[in-house]
């Protein structure tokens, strides 16, 4: 092929990482051309309402899906979190980055930490999973919904609208923008769990064989095995950005992997929870195994629960 199109949201930190996806692509294949498609997504455009109102967050990957099918785009470089884990026929995920700071974090000008938080204190987060692991932490906290890019997420918070906020910290990481606020301070995750694929880059192509291997040089063996557990896990819940799951896989060292998983109602109030050591080489099954667990446990009658709540 002599040129690739990625196609990609507008935002800035979209827009980073499909530069970041094309200037690997082209250490690889210096001799092709590797052009960016921007588009406005229907998530980008609906700000006053939450995702799990409106779709969730493949609202965020609609469009580019359509550009690749009609064959005006070849792939699309997406937050692996944003991805749903079932596709239309005639597209996959392709490849999977090297995952970067997989952490939630706490942005205030006024609070180092959410135990510092004063009674009453105003959060920002419209993430149903955020809401849940602050409300276990501190049910006394006020939480308020917090929707549009990471700029205007932080210009909301220096306009005084919250006393803190709570973002990925790989976005911030990667805009450089931490010294926008005076407090930037990643949770450690047996605090809050991320969501499934968190701070991964997910390569969606269409089924063509020639773009798929083409991509492929991008994949990270370390990022495949914690990502395929995480999704496979939420996919056996049959949940989304709809429903409160957190679940993160790391990897141990070369024989085992540690991974930490939680459903729950969004206002903390029931949950459940495990943190398991498993045999590194069972990475495909032990997503499904785990959700079995939880299943076992009353997880899908709880998420049931937990989305009838997001939805009121």
């Amino acid at each position: 092929m002599e040129k690739l199109v990625i196609a990609t949201r507008r935002s800035q930190l979209a827009l980073w990482q499909s530069e970041y996806i094309k200037a690997q692509l082209q250490e690889f294949y210096p001799d092709m051309q590797i052009e960016l498609q921007e588009f406005v997504t229907k998530g980008d455009k609906i700000l006053d309402v939450p995702l799990a109102k409106i779709g969730g967050k493949g609202l965020f990957t609609k469009e580019l899906e359509v550009a690749m099918l009609e064959g005006t785009a070849h792939l699309a470089v997406h937050s692996l979190k944003d991805v749903p884990t079932q596709f239309e026929e005639g597209l996959q995920l392709a490849a999977v980055t090297k995952r970067f700071d997989p952490r939630d974090a706490l942005l205030s000008n006024k609070y180092s930490s959410i135990d510092e938080l004063p009674q009453g204190a105003v959060v920002g987060t419209t993430s149903l999973r955020r809401r849940m692991a602050i409300m276990m932490l501190r049910p006394d906290i006020v939480l308020k919904d917090l929707r549009g890019n990471i700029n205007t997420r932080i210009a909301k918070l220096n306009a005084g609208e919250y006393d803190a906020i709570i973002l990925a910290a790989t976005g911030i990481q990667k805009l450089k923008i931490e010294n926008e606020v005076k407090y930037f301070n990643p949770i450690p995750t047996d605090v809050m769990i991320p969501s499934m694929g968190q701070a991964t880059l997910g390569i969606e192509t269409t089924t063509d064989p020639r773009i798929v291997e083409l991509v492929s040089v991008l994949n990270d063996k370390d990022a495949h095995i914690e990502s395929t557990i995480e999704r496979s896990f939420v996919d056996a819940l049959q949940g989304g950005c709809q429903v409160p799951i957190g679940v993160k896989a790391t990897i141990i060292d070369e024989h085992s992997i540690r991974v930490q998983a939680i459903v729950g109602l969004p206002d903390g109030s029931e949950s459940i929870s495990e943190d398991i050591t498993a045999d590194i080489e069972e990475f495909e099954t032990i997503g499904q195994t785990l959700a079995q667990t939880f299943i076992d446990q009353g997880a899908k009658e709880l998420l049931l629960r937990a989305e009838e709540l997001a939805f009121k």
